[in-house]
């Protein structure tokens, strides 16, 4: 099959998720309806929920998905490591630590796109603290030491934060966006995230030759005329823009990066540059398909609080992880 038709699969998939988002809800609407009456009546209530509630929840989830999806796989790419994921330069704890500083000290008092904002500011004090600590001449490890020192910081700051909450109130708010959510989005999300996810599809949508030119080693990569200085912090950027505009929209979603390059690297033919927008897609797809099925768990179950997507992705994320540890550790050892 060529790689063509593969992304035309993914493509396709990710359509069908999505009709799907916009049709499941408490009450299910039909597919013909979800098309034409948000054109044909859009003061209808069923046209007002599929355009103000499912519509930016779905948009919402493909977008995050492509982002964290693609920042997985170019992460994994440039470090040659399955097992790196985009959190690595510290983007997704300092959006968190940002969206929750807005929460916790301006929650209701100012615009509603205070706490994305803050957290893609979060994202990208997060990333020039990695770049002032591992220095200009920095390798990949020293910028790897730096993301992991940083995200200990966030996740410190986090912990004061959630420690000082004025009320057990305050501390469930806080700690529940923290988990990852779709719901309660609106157009004005996707619109506030929209332009940093871009701009880091741009930075990346370059990257694939230079990427492929790694998997040979870094001295070939650079007799082939890659800077690979540059390379290094083209993506660390990217994915740090990325990430930090899906997480401060919304919450920590974890494992998508991790997940979804590993299983589609066989699609590549185990080519970075190939794997990138299938990693995208991928994305997507994952995220709708995690959405979806916690809408599920809420219409057919009866938790006192609805499971948030970010839970479900991480109790399908951690046990494949361990998985890839394991095979990782037996591959070593012969």
């Amino acid at each position: 099959m060529s790689h063509q038709r593969r992304l035309l699969m993914l493509v396709a998939l990710v359509l069908i998720l999505s009709l799907i988002s916009l049709c499941l809800g408490q009450n299910w609407i039909d597919l013909r309806q979800v098309l034409t009456l948000p054109f044909t009546d859009p003061d209808s209530t069923t046209a007002v929920i599929v355009r103000e509630i499912r519509l930016p929840r779905t948009l919402i989830a493909i977008v995050a998905g492509m982002s964290l999806g693609l920042s997985g796989a170019a992460m994994q790419g440039l470090l040659q490591n399955p097992l790196a994921s985009p959190g690595l330069v510290g983007s997704a704890s300092g959006a968190a630590l940002g969206a929750v500083t807005a929460l916790y000290f301006f929650s209701g008092a100012w615009h509603p796109q205070t706490v994305p904002l803050a957290g893609m500011l979060g994202a990208l004090v997060t990333t020039a603290l990695v770049y002032l600590m591992a220095g200009r001449d920095a390798t990949v490890s020293t910028l790897i030491l730096a993301g992991v020192a940083v995200n200990a910081l966030a996740a410190a700051g986090l912990s004061l934060l959630l420690n000082l909450a004025p009320s057990p109130f305050a501390v469930r708010e806080l700690v529940l966006w923290t988990l990852g959510d779709l719901s309660d989005r609106s157009l004005n999300d996707l619109w506030v995230m929209l332009p940093c996810s871009l701009a880091g599809w741009a930075l990346l949508a370059g990257t694939g030759r230079s990427l492929d030119a790694l998997t040979l080693g870094v001295r070939t990569a650079n007799s082939m005329g890659i800077n690979t200085y540059w390379i290094s912090w083209r993506i660390f950027i990217a994915v740090s823009l990325c990430v930090g505009a899906a997480v401060a929209t919304t919450g920590m979603i974890g494992f998508i990066g991790l997940v979804v390059p590993h299983l589609l690297r066989p699609l590549a033919q185990q080519q970075p540059g190939k794997l990138l927008p299938l990693s995208a897609l991928g994305g997507a797809a994952m995220l709708l398909s995690a959405d979806i099925g916690v809408r599920l768990i809420d219409l057919y179950t009866t938790l006192p609080v609805p499971l948030k997507v970010g839970v479900l992705t991480a109790l399908v994320g951690a046990p494949f992880f361990l998985l890839l540890i394991l095979k990782s550790r037996s591959n070593y050892l012969r």
